[in-house]
């Protein structure tokens, strides 16, 4: 099957392009990037007027199989993933049983190739079962097809077996992707501790949870040498820590969600529950610190932490509600109309924060378009507003604070390994 995609404009910041071209598509690989292409047996997509980028690479997402198919499985998430533009999702291992050997690595790719929908890269767990007593085999974990390890949704509390993991994840060139939060000091919160947790009466959650963890995987990756990744950084303080370490030349990366650059915890107002994340929503001092750090070149990425639950699980008191919204679908036209459309970041390098970097830092051939690469890409209007309906989402759970939000980044098309999978804005098959 080939596909031209003609005269839209075809940013690959990667390679340094920004122009408007056509792209010929032949057997799931790209095979021409030029102007003025000609192919008599090609469907035709006419883009003109629309970005053409490489399809966009989420790093850090929850797609909850096995264990947790009430709430998403991995062929209704890879097709919200679709449906958002993003043609490569990295799902953490908090699933049950717990993504911390081959055979649980092995069956999510085998659901994820029967789906069909997106590349998926699992990611294997720093402890087994997430306990954080005692190491994965990272080394099987790898071979089964694990692109990095991480205990998300369970930091790591032992700062030993934290330095064991980056030396041992190091040998066999896995990155190490860290949730940041000191559970002592987060002792019990629901919510950011500051004036609105105070006026709802909730129990908050110090900053420093989160700064602590930081600043002690910085000071590990300094003393063993080895690189580290900050997973969804929320406040100014990590923001800055990152930013020193960086120019110390410590070897750390980090990445952020559109929910920090978007949102602050006056959203908790009400006791939504859709608005109750882990880390909380912060201050308003903060989601300007994280563009900041956006635009500076900071945080090298932006991920969902696609976070899927059943209604009934958002649908009760707030303390007992679980963490997390779902964000595929958002990822795109919230980055486009909070970062590209206000001046903060161009959309070259919104589209190298969700494509190029998460690839550059899963050591995943992904992210680019040039001849000879498989065919993943995204085609999206910055120019059509439109209401967020959280009700239109493919995904299985529609936990969202977003309903109503009037954004622009519509994707129209999105093409995995050369397969239309969104077309005309709508799935295909």
């Amino acid at each position: 099957m080939k596909i031209l995609i003609k005269e839209g404009r075809v940013i690959d910041p990667a390679n340094n392009i920004d122009k408007i071209a056509d792209i010929l598509i032949s057997d799931g690989i790209i095979e021409k990037v030029s102007e003025n292409i000609t192919a008599n047996d090609a469907e035709v997509i006419n883009a003109k007027g629309k970005i053409v980028a490489p399809g966009l690479v989420d790093m850090h997402c929850h797609l909850r199989e096995p264990g947790f198919e009430y709430k998403e499985t991995i062929e209704t998430g890879t097709q919200s993933a679709a449906m958002g533009g993003i043609t490569s999702v990295a799902c953490m291992p908090n699933t049950n049983p717990v993504t911390d050997n081959a055979a649980v690595v092995g069956f999510i790719l085998a659901q994820a190739q029967k789906a069909g929908n997106v590349n998926v890269y699992p990611i294997g767990a720093i402890s087994k079962g997430l306990n954080g007593q005692e190491l994965s085999e990272m080394g099987e974990l790898k071979k089964a097809g694990a692109v990095a390890v991480s205990d998300d949704g369970k930091p790591v509390q032992s700062a030993v077996l934290m330095r064991h993991a980056m030396e041992y994840a190091a040998m066999f060139d896995l990155p190490v992707i860290s949730h940041c939060e000191e559970m002592s000091l987060v002792d019990d919160g629901y919510m950011n501790e500051g004036n609105m947790s105070t006026y709802l009466g909730l129990r908050g959650i110090t900053r420093a949870a989160e700064e602590v963890m930081v600043s002690r995987e910085i000071i590990l990756a300094q003393t063993t040498n080895t690189p580290v990744h900050i997973a969804h950084v929320s406040t100014k303080g990590s923001v800055e820590l990152v930013r020193h370490a960086k120019a110390q030349g410590v070897r750390v990366t980090c990445e952020t969600c559109p929910h920090y650059f978007t949102l602050t915890d006056k959203a908790v107002d009400g006791f939504n529950t859709n608005a109750k994340m882990n880390p909380p929503l912060r201050e308003q001092e903060d989601v300007d610190a994280v563009i900041a750090g956006i635009a500076d070149g900071t945080i090298d990425a932006i991920a969902t932490d696609h976070a899927p639950h059943h209604v009934d699980e958002k649908n009760c008191e707030f303390g007992y509600a679980a963490n997390g919204i779902v964000g595929f679908e958002t990822l795109l036209p919230l980055t486009v109309t909070y970062l590209v459309k206000t001046g903060k970041i161009s959309i070259n390098e919104a589209i190298k924060k969700m494509s190029v970097n998460p690839s550059g830092i899963l050591k995943i051939n992904k992210g680019t378009i040039k001849a000879g690469d498989a065919a993943d890409i995204v085609i999206f209007d910055t120019e059509n507003q439109y209401t967020i309906d959280v009700d239109k989402f493919v995904s299985k759970s529609k936990n969202s604070p977003y309903n109503g939000f009037e954004v622009y980044g519509k994707v129209e098309y999105t093409i995995v390994n050369g397969k239309i999978i969104v077309k005309q804005g709508r799935m295909s098959k």
